[in-house]
């Protein structure tokens, strides 16, 4: 089969960048008096994810370091629902994937399973929570604001939803998915997290938003009455700053890597086109018709969830999969669809074949199709030939190789991006 060939072009994106992390975060504290609102001898949970957030390492220690200036005593939980298998070493590890451990940050990292429930929303859902977090003084969500993957609402992936889905557990993240089916995602949300402010346990909030490069771009600290609405705030302009594929149809999208530190979804379903969500209507742009996945980051430990939003898939891909950790992540959240195999090949040129000849009468050499590395790495990519013309009229592009055919290697796979 004639197969397109392939140019790479480069985008450019509005994408500020915070130099000093630890420095921006201690000047934020400092702005909303955190002094005032943490006593010394108190202690503080302060939350870390599952996600591959930028530099999320270095807020970590910032904030302990900031905490033990005032004399308090911090310590780190996992918030990340039934991330991580849905064990307590599980969740640890994560964390330690992400350069968080006690002697890295200076602070105990206490993870647990176990949830109390704090009490009951007005529609009657329990609110669970971390028992190392209950039973701390005060505790602080730290985590990136950014678009979600299953939704559009003024309150996505963020603090509020760390307070909830995170902080929940595995049985607070499954009841809360569960609730989605009757109530909308945001009125869980906002219900249940609302329930938690009420409760005096935050002490305030750090929020994160990147650039398109994955690079930290702002850190804001907003008190607890001030989160729900500075989070509605920020996650406007982390919108603004996202990664985007620069054309909108497409017959086919190569993505070399999908994950968990990549996304909630393996890969972003903002920049993809797919939710695969009940109740939630598919985006309009891009209308991408088929798409080849690759590989699964070791990142993951095999937890392949959201690799149903591919057509077609790779059998090294497939044998990677932890078959415990996708399954469960995919109950807890409801979504099984999303984490069905795709078809799958020994080799990317018959996946790349199979998916062009299935693309209707469009002959597979004029096929409009990306190659891109993750759905977190959009600044270089490959476009095939039909696009060259468009590519060279758009402002934000610029073509730094030359047309050439897709290079595999003697296997018949794609060589490294």
């Amino acid at each position: 089969m004639a197969l397109p060939k392939m140019t790479r072009i480069q985008q450019a994106f509005e994408a500020p960048v915070l130099a000093d992390l630890p420095a921006a975060i201690h000047a934020e504290l400092d702005r909303i008096n955190a002094s005032a609102i943490v006593t010394p001898g108190e202690t503080v949970a302060i939350t870390a994810g599952s996600r591959g957030v930028a530099n999320v390492d270095v807020a970590v220690k910032a904030t302990v370091d900031y905490l033990k200036g005032l004399g308090a005593q911090p310590f780190v939980v996992p918030a990340m629902g039934s991330h991580g298998g849905a064990t307590a070493e599980g969740q640890r590890s994560v964390l330690e994937h992400y350069g968080i451990t006690e002697e890295t940050v200076g602070a105990p990292v206490k993870a647990t399973m176990e949830v109390v429930e704090l009490g009951k929303t007005a529609d009657g859902l329990p609110v669970f929570f971390d028992r190392y977090a209950a039973e701390a003084d005060h505790v602080v969500p730290l985590n990136r604001i950014k678009a979600h993957t299953d939704f559009n609402g003024s309150i996505e992936s963020g603090l509020m939803k760390m307070l909830v889905i995170g902080l929940g557990k595995q049985q607070g993240a499954n009841l809360y998915h569960r609730a989605f089916f009757q109530y909308s995602f945001e009125h869980v949300i906002t219900a249940v997290g609302g329930f938690i402010l009420d409760t005096g346990k935050i002490a305030f909030g750090l929020g994160l938003i990147e650039n398109a490069h994955e690079d930290t771009a702002k850190a804001v600290a907003m008190p607890a009455a001030q989160l729900l609405q500075s989070e509605r705030e920020l996650l406007v302009e982390a919108k603004s700053l996202m990664g985007r594929l620069p054309f909108d149809e497409l017959d086919l999208l190569i993505v070399d890597w999908t994950g968990k530190n990549i996304s909630g979804t393996g890969m972003d379903t903002n920049v993809i086109g797919r939710m695969m969500q009940n109740f939630e209507p598919e985006p309009a742009k891009p209308a991408i018709l088929r798409i080849f996945v690759r590989d699964l980051t070791e990142e993951s430990d095999g937890n392949a969830t959201g690799i149903g939003l591919a057509d077609f898939t790779t059998t090294r891909l497939v044998d990677k999969i932890d078959r415990h950790s996708t399954y469960m992540n995919g109950i807890t959240a409801l979504g099984p669809q999303k984490s069905k195999i795709p078809f799958y090949y020994d080799t990317d040129r018959e996946a790349i074949e199979i998916a062009l000849d299935t693309i209707g009468l469009t002959e597979p050499e004029d096929a409009r199709v990306i190659r891109i590395e993750s759905t977190l790495r959009l600044t270089e990519l490959d476009i095939s030939e039909v696009l060259l013309e468009d590519a060279k009229l758009h402002s934000r592009l610029a073509v730094i190789g030359d047309t050439k055919p897709f290079a595999f290697d003697a296997a018949g796979n794609l060589l490294p991006f």
